[in-house]
């Protein structure tokens, strides 16, 4: 097991998710923020079931870095509740992991 940190989030739109990727990665709380597009969501919502399309956010991180950033996600978001789901990176290329440590902090 790493410290370091794979967060999936989503967002409402392209322009969303591109504002959330730079300030996260500008103020050093996530090495690469992947956006992935034309996410098909099916969810419930005050009651309904609604479905929509989103902007997957895939943000790689360590684990010290993961109160601030969750922080600064909700801060930017435009959702009541945004997407904050944190898993560990149990293993991976020691030159790859390296870099998240050297590009987050």
């Amino acid at each position: 097991m790493t410290d370091k940190r794979v967060v999936l989030s989503t967002a409402g739109s392209l322009e969303e998710a591109r504002e959330i990727a730079r300030t996260l990665v500008e103020k050093r709380l996530a090495a690469c923020v992947n956006i992935v597009p034309g996410v098909e969501s099916v969810y419930r919502w005050e009651g309904k079931v609604e479905t929509s399309t989103e902007w997957l956010l895939l943000i790689k991180t360590t684990a010290a870095a993961i109160p601030s950033m969750r922080d600064t996600l909700t801060d930017l978001h435009s959702y009541e509740v945004p997407e904050c789901v944190v898993f560990a990176i149990e293993d991976g290329a020691a030159s790859y992991l390296e870099w998240i440590t050297n590009s987050v902090g």
